[in-house]
């Protein structure tokens, strides 16, 4: 079966274990940079198409992309937290629903 995508660090010794054989190679700096991009648009969709407990495991992939993207950067994850709360407190969270029809 092909792949061509950016899979977690232990897919090939999983694949492996099933008695199947793998082809996989290390990506350099530029191609992973596009493979976590891709990659985030992915598990995004995952996460539009999920619900329940799935929903959960998805919006974990989401954010197990976000920090290598971050990390990629020279982030962490608590930069991550902390850019989230100072976003919050100057423009809010999306608590109250609000849906902007039109700014004039």
């Amino acid at each position: 079966m092909k792949h061509n995508k950016l899979v977690r660090d232990k897919i090939p010794d999983i694949i492996l274990a099933e008695g199947h054989q793998v082809s996989a190679r290390i990506l350099n700096d530029k191609e992973y940079k596009v493979e976590l991009e891709k990659k985030l648009i992915e598990e995004c969709q995952e996460v539009l198409g999920s619900k329940g407990e799935h929903r959960l495991e998805e919006l974990g992939d989401v954010l197990e992309v976000m920090i290598a993207l971050a990390q990629r950067e020279g982030f962490s994850l608590d930069d991550i937290i902390v850019a989230a709360r100072q976003k919050r407190e100057k423009r809010g969270g999306f608590d109250k629903k609000i849906f902007l029809v039109e700014d004039k």
